[in-house]
């Protein structure tokens, strides 16, 4: 077979699928609708950059004009916002446990009396970690507000000495932190998860519907027709066939791209380059493992479930929740095994952090690997479309 006729069978095979899905609807929601709503509903969720006026509730006892000030002060933190009052702990405890507040603050009663008098009064604040992110926020918010109510008092009774400001701010805070976040200064939790979660749920979509077109064949005895339009070569068939699908996902993956790097201005010191490389290797890493699954398991549902599962646990084990080297050495190992790992250091290392291709080399050579993995198995999908029967 020479060249000519390759590529005349190869687009041939490819035009028979693009006829195939503009037939099957599943296929335009998978591959262009959900995606989009994926992108827009993620980037738009935490548009603002941070949570902002999470519900605080305040057990004043002490009730004076310095504990209302530490309210108020509360109050007009971004993260906080203060939406009741309880007259116990207890209650404001039972509302924590409605999902009626995320956080309380106790001020008990002689707090006031007790700063002005140098001993110590205890302030209390309870907050809820059932939402690790909340649940952060507002003990930052909290212990400040508490440090800056002790301060307050502290101040006042130095000036009372005859302290000057300068001598009085020197007491209260000898050292002064100076924070710098690397490459995201505003602390910008969309640019932290919006970076994995919709790569992760594209792959997704890859990894269900790579297996699930190649399923397809069987399920509807047309698998005998793709092989002679081929010519009965396994490698121009699953070219042609999943030549539409990768130039559809490859778009998607360029819009999600285009549109947080370009528009929304997520810090990208790697350049272009970098990230339209990742954009393709990951689509192709993703396609790769569905057709390796499908040639292990020649079956629509197992090939599916398994594809399913393994995008389930790519989320997991990205090292986006928790850092990889942090768990167990078995777990670090099972991580290798998922194409959005290594998709998320490319992007920490060459994207975010701008470190050269050196770096990131073995990570593009995983997904290389993820690519190429169908190569194994290609003489598995060749039996299975030419002899297999479809079972239900």
């Amino acid at each position: 077979m020479d060249l000519q006729d390759t590529i005349q069978r190869t687009v041939d095979v490819a035009l028979r699928e693009c006829n195939r899905l503009k037939r099957n609807r599943i296929y335009l929601f998978c591959m262009v609708i959900l995606p989009l709503i994926v992108i827009i509903f993620f980037t738009t969720l935490m548009g603002s950059g941070q949570p902002v006026d999470m519900p605080v509730g305040i057990v004043d006892n002490d009730n004076t004009p310095t504990s209302r000030s530490l309210v108020r002060q509360l109050d007009g933190f971004q993260a906080s916002k203060v939406v009741a009052y309880y007259p116990n702990v207890a209650e404001a405890r039972s509302a924590i446990q409605r999902n009626k507040i995320y956080a309380f603050l106790y001020i008990p009663h002689g707090t006031t009396a007790d700063l002005l008098a140098m001993r110590q009064p205890k302030i209390s604040f309870y907050y809820s970690s059932t939402s690790i992110t909340a649940g952060a926020l507002l003990f930052k918010d909290l212990k400040t507000v508490s440090t800056l109510g002790s301060a307050a008092v502290g101040a006042s009774l130095l000036s009372a000495k005859g302290l000057a400001a300068e001598q009085v701010i020197a007491f209260l805070q000898p050292v002064v932190t100076d924070l710098h976040p690397i490459n995201n200064p505003s602390v910008n939790y969309n640019v932290y998860l919006s970076t994995m979660l919709i790569p992760g749920c594209l792959m997704l979509f890859i990894f269900l519907l790579t297996p699930y077109s190649i399923g397809t064949e069987l399920k509807f005895n047309t698998s005998k027709e793709l092989l002679d339009r081929a010519g009965g070569n396994i490698y121009i068939a699953m070219v042609g066939k999943l030549l539409p699908q990768t130039l559809i996902f490859l778009a998607i993956t360029y819009i999600y791209m285009f549109y947080v790097f370009g528009i929304l201005n997520f810090p990208h010191p790697g350049g272009i380059g970098m990230i339209l490389l990742l954009g393709l290797l990951s689509v192709l890493a993703a396609q790769g493992f569905g057709m390796f699954m499908f040639g292990l398991a020649p079956s629509l549902r197992m090939s599916m479930s398994v594809c399913s599962l393994w995008a389930v646990l790519s989320f997991s084990l990205s090292g986006t929740a928790f850092p990889v080297p942090e768990m167990d050495s078995e777990i670090q190992a099972l991580a290798l095994l998922f194409p959005l790992r290594h998709y998320y250091m490319v992007y920490q290392l060459g994207i975010f952090n701008g470190y050269s291709l050196s770096y990131t080399f073995p990570y593009f050579a995983a997904l290389i690997v993820f690519a190429a993995l169908p190569l194994l198995v290609l003489w598995r999908i060749r039996k299975a479309l030419s002899e297999f029967v479809y079972i239900p």
